[in-house]
């Protein structure tokens, strides 16, 4: 059985996860290695969530918001930048590259900017092989 990257995608309610439902409907293809957890807001994503993903098998992480300034919850995408940044830092130090997390603002109506960021982070993966920090 040959390897196959998981790559968890943890979307924004308003933005992101409706992105990826355009990309769905309009028949924009990517590869079917990402798993999508709809969350209300990228302020919601706690650090934690990326690194237990990361423990229990995923390969990569994208966290998806809406553009600055566009949060239906006011300031949760900058509150997500702040945390996401941090965490970054701490997983370079750990020996996690920095491609296998990513965080990405995609509003709902760009269904194709969803599509080619998983189908990009599929290739980078493929690239750098099963995750590190699995099962650690």
């Amino acid at each position: 059985m040959s390897w196959e990257p998981k790559i968890v995608v943890i979307a924004c309610n308003w933005c992101t996860y409706a992105g990826a439902d355009l990309a769905g409907s309009l028949r924009y293809s990517y590869p079917p290695t990402a798993y999508i957890v709809r969350v209300p807001c990228s302020g919601r994503v706690e650090p934690e969530f990326i690194v237990s993903a990361l423990v229990k098998g995923a390969d990569a992480v994208l966290v998806g918001g809406c553009h600055p300034g566009d949060c239906h919850y006011r300031s949760g995408n900058y509150k997500a930048l702040r945390r996401f940044k941090l965490l970054k830092r701490v997983l370079e130090e750990l020996g996690v590259e920095g491609e296998r997390v990513r965080l990405e603002w995609i509003s709902g109506s760009e269904g194709k900017k969803f599509a080619d960021i998983i189908t990009e982070m599929d290739a980078k993966v493929r690239e750098l092989g099963p995750n590190p920090m699995k099962g650690v």
